[in-house]
């Protein structure tokens, strides 16, 4: 079964080569899944909070990640292995510079951290496109991940 994939975003990236990355990741990924993503405005946080709660009452039933900080960590092996088990389509947040709004990671089925290092949430949205390419090729025996 195919995976459908919604990636809720804060902002657009200003940076053309990091957004030519994401879009070539999200490119191969589409091999494997449905890709869709949704870029909202930078504003404060309630706002963007108030904002992703509206787009995430579109998306019930789909299973919720939100990249956090205080978030589970897992290996690329370990992120593929809880990734196939979805039956629904998979929706991941990504907040803006400030972070995310309290309100929005209690929707979470999943907070997920990329790392304990802080990221900007442009490179954490590179980082979720080349790490969903990654799990898609696991699991789909490429080799792209050799561990």
């Amino acid at each position: 079964m195919a995976h459908l994939l919604k990636v809720l975003v804060i902002g657009k990236l200003k940076d053309r080569l990091m957004q030519a990355r994401c879009d070539e990741y999200a490119k191969w990924t589409g091999a494997y899944a449905k890709v869709e993503v949704k870029e909202l405005p930078d504003s404060t946080m309630e706002k963007e909070g108030t904002a992703l709660l509206k787009e995430l009452e579109k998306e019930h039933g789909s299973f919720i990640i939100v990249l956090s900080e205080e978030g589970r960590q897992f290996t690329s092996e370990e992120f593929a292995a809880q990734f196939g088990k979805l039956d629904r389509k998979a929706v991941f947040v990504i907040g803006g510079p400030d972070g995310l709004a309290p309100v929005v990671k209690a929707k979470a089925d999943l907070l997920w951290s990329l790392s304990k290092l802080t990221f900007t949430h442009e490179l954490a949205r590179l980082l979720l496109f080349e790490q969903l390419f990654r799990a898609e090729n696991i699991l789909n025996g490429g080799h792209y991940h050799r561990p």
